[in-house]
């Protein structure tokens, strides 16, 4: 198992080694393109640039995490709303883009990456190509070599005769042992070597922090406000119509109790059938602002009734040990009633599938469904409105959703479960 691991950091060495002329052309060209700014022609050239060096270190990020378990945080600024939407000019790109602090420490490590980084990821592939070349030698591979140029040095062993190529034998053995070891550990050197500059630093995750916290802030007043608005909506629509209605109905029903019983009567039967309207319409109400069943039963329950009332069959699968507090709660249930309509709605899905469950100190819910695919986040969609609901709470979401599906709603939430009220 040892010996596999480090053949495949060996060759993951060998691999990595390569994009440094990836990290070459990207620097070159990217300084070059800034340099051409003030004559005009690096304001059109210099966006796309940074977006490549951008792409090639998220890359870097990716094969960090999946070959060494070396996680690197993303530092990047979000792009302005206007920008997102394709309204900032050209020059107002590229000056956002240059006052990124992120983006002058991938230019720096693209230096790096190209100097050290090479050289790290080389010596991760080289030490048991170079052992076997011993066995290759004392194959008699070395006469030839021999033969042509006089005594080959191979390390620190001169090789002139079958004697000293057999020698190349525990040589070559010594390196391949060397990296065995040294090729696992070199690989997640040049990794994190890379980690020390596409990492966010302590005043740029900082600057992060108050970002999200300021946009999930007006997030989180937009969307209360909003929902105070459909809920004043509803009532002056719904129940409040219903019972004025009714008022005014039992103001007539005294002036004809006694004059005309018959039509008392009538009026008094419409006054209960408006009651038990508004009755209805106040509960549906409550329910969407925080449905009974979550708060009695919690969220395992709480989803299993909503998946209960959806057109299409969905399966529940929960896994809590315990309940998140009720903010926390009530933002998960939502956005999975979310998820749920929208799959319902516009993806054709023929079974939907829930899984909730909690580990490492994340509320993790998985939305899946056998649909079309297709879907995205857009500025103003209805995952856009999951996400901000989220993001109140430092939640994350992800989409999953390739043309021809299947489409995998990932959404994470950190919390802490309480002991009591464990729901499966």
């Amino acid at each position: 198992m040892r010996a596999r691991g480090a053949l495949t950091a060996c060759a993951r060495g060998f691999a990595v080694s390569w994009l440094a002329l990836v990290s070459i052309t990207l620097s070159v060209l990217t300084i070059v393109s800034i340099s051409f700014i003030s004559l005009g022609i690096g304001v059109f050239t210099t966006p796309p640039l940074i977006r490549a060096v951008r792409a090639h270190a998220n890359r870097r990020r990716l094969l960090a995490a999946s070959w060494s378990d070396v996680r690197i945080q993303l530092p990047y600024r979000p792009l302005p709303a206007d920008r997102r939407s394709g309204v900032t000019g050209q020059v107002e790109l590229c000056t956002f883009l240059l006052k990124d602090p992120a983006t002058w420490r991938d230019l720096l490590w693209l230096q790096v990456d190209m100097t050290a980084g090479y050289a790290i990821a080389l010596l991760a592939f080289a030490f048991m190509p170079y052992g076997l070349e011993g066995f290759v030698l004392a194959a008699g591979v070395w006469q030839p070599i021999v033969d042509a140029g006089g005594t080959y040095w191979y390390a620190f062993l001169p090789i002139d005769s079958l004697g000293t190529a057999l020698l190349a034998v525990p040589v070559g053995v010594g390196f391949i042992a060397l990296g065995s070891v040294l090729s696992p550990v070199l690989l997640r050197g040049h990794f994190l070597l890379a980690r020390s500059f596409l990492d966010p630093t302590p005043h740029m995750a900082l600057e992060q922090r108050v970002l999200r916290l300021t946009e999930t802030r007006h997030d989180a007043v937009d969307t209360s406000a909003a929902e105070l608005r459909r809920i004043e909506r509803d009532l002056h629509d719904g129940a409040q119509a219903r019972l004025v209605a009714m008022g005014m109905s039992l103001g007539t029903v005294e002036a004809l109790i006694e004059k005309d019983p018959a039509r008392a009567r009538e009026l008094l039967a419409a006054a209960r059938t408006n009651s038990a309207e508004a009755l209805a319409e106040l509960r549906d109400l409550v329910r969407g602002i925080h449905p009974p069943v979550l708060a009695e039963r919690g969220l395992g329950d709480a989803v299993r009734a909503l998946a209960l009332r959806m057109a299409v069959p969905v399966e529940v699968d929960v896994d809590l040990t315990g309940r998140p507090d009720e903010p926390v709660e009530s933002a998960a249930y939502f956005a999975v009633s979310e998820v749920l309509t929208n799959a319902a709605k516009h993806a054709g899905a023929s079974r939907m599938w829930v899984d909730i469950h909690h580990q490492d100190g994340m509320l993790r819910v998985t939305v899946t469904d056998d649909g079309r695919g297709g879907a995205e986040i857009t500025p103003d969609g209805g995952l856009s409105g999951v996400e901000r609901r989220l993001g109140t709470f430092d939640g994350v979401l992800a989409v999953s959703s390739p043309a021809g599906g299947p489409t995998m709603v990932t959404m994470e939430i950190p919390c802490v479960l309480s002991a009591q009220g464990a729901a499966r």
